[in-house]
């Protein structure tokens, strides 16, 4: 089951008045210096959002005022594991809030606020692209869609893929750092190999949503196991070591009802926490579009993981459907009435998210 499992990041955009987005320079020595704030997802985080709540609060010693999500970076490389980066937009910092700021001495040392132009050269490649997609595309296109940085799906439709800026990392922008890059840094608080083995792991299902003619949902019954056979939408586990999202979208069509079909517009990410044990997941559903009958004719279920399938009214396939999968079908059909350019919804559990979540302080609940 390791090839179906990846890390999971959240990161803040805060933009300013002109048109420019908040980065750091880290305190210790690493190869790329300049970063977003933001950091990795802890097995306790009940979603992204909260991740990039709590890691500003870490890093900053404020609370941000999360707005919508601006992507999700499905990201891949052969020196670590695959990476499901979802980065936010968030207000713009108040004065207070500039005022009250104390850095996490230990990651960070400098803030700048960097042009797109500034933030495409000072950035890593793969991290210039995911931000420069976000600065670059409009906000009401968000969340956007990204596979290793670059547009995909209705991103696709806002942006083209543009020619990497040089790479100068802080050179570039020696002049609006604050005094400090040129001194000796200590080495990271552990080394990388270290850090991506200790760091949890999250898994992701890519499903499809197909309707007929009528507005009518397809769904699939799963084979019975330990006493349940759900209904659920067509589709399963991404094998995340070796396919992108929609490579796994169109994969498990073709398994499970043997059509070629290639998968549309993401209409929703969907986080799921682990429960019992289980490791947290993510869920991305994509529109199959309106099937004619006459490829309804051809389906061809894959008898070892499915029973049955059904083309259902979508108040009685929500009915069918577990509670977190209904609301997951209901999201869908809403974002699939908007224009083609519109983004996915960001659910949690199948629940709309919105503005920042409550975060805990010692000993508080995570709400």
């Amino acid at each position: 089951m390791a090839g179906r499992e990846l890390l999971a990041a959240a990161g803040v955009l805060f933009p300013d008045d002109q048109g420019r987005v908040l980065v750091a320079r880290v305190s210790y020595l690493t190869k790329h210096p300049i970063e977003v704030l933001g950091g990795g997802w802890d097995a306790s985080d009940p979603s992204p959002r909260y991740t990039a709540v709590r890691e500003i609060q870490e890093e900053l010693g404020i609370t941000p005022v999360l707005r919508e999500l601006a992507c999700l970076d499905w990201s891949r490389d052969r020196h670590r594991p695959p990476i499901a980066a979802f980065l936010y937009w968030a207000d713009p910092l108040t004065a207070e809030q500039r005022a009250a700021i104390r850095l996490e001495t230990e990651e960070l040392d400098a803030l700048v606020y960097l042009t797109p132009d500034q933030l495409l050269s000072a950035l890593p490649p793969l991290l210039s692209r995911r931000v420069g997609s976000c600065v670059l595309a409009p906000r009401s296109a968000a969340p956007l869609e990204l596979a290793d940085g670059l547009p995909v799906g209705h991103t696709a439709r806002h942006l083209r893929p543009w020619p990497a800026p040089a790479y100068t990392g802080p050179a570039g922008i020696a002049d609006l750092l604050p005094p400090g890059g040129d001194r000796v840094a200590p080495p990271p608080p552990m080394d990388r190999e270290t850090y991506l083995a200790s760091r949890p792991r999250i898994r992701a299902k890519a499903r499809t949503l197909f309707t007929d003619g009528r507005g009518r949902v397809l769904l699939v019954r799963l084979a019975p196991w330990n006493g349940e056979s759900p209904w659920v939408l067509p589709g399963g586990s991404i094998e995340a070591d070796r396919e992108l999202p929609r490579e796994a979208a169109r994969r498990e069509t073709r398994e499970e009802l043997d059509w070629d079909c290639e998968p549309g517009r993401l209409l929703a990410i969907d986080w799921m926490p682990g429960v019992d044990g289980q490791l947290a997941r993510t869920v991305l559903v994509f529109d199959g579009g309106t099937v004619t009958s006459e490829l309804l004719a051809t389906v061809r279920l894959q008898e070892e993981e499915l029973s049955e399938w059904g083309l259902f009214e979508p108040e009685e396939a929500r009915r069918l459907l577990p509670p977190a999968g209904a609301g997951r079908l209901a999201a869908c059909l809403a974002v699939r009435a908007l224009p083609p350019g519109a983004g996915p919804a960001e659910l949690v559990n199948g629940v709309p998210q919105s503005g920042s979540p409550p975060v805990a302080g010692p000993g508080g609940s995570r709400g």
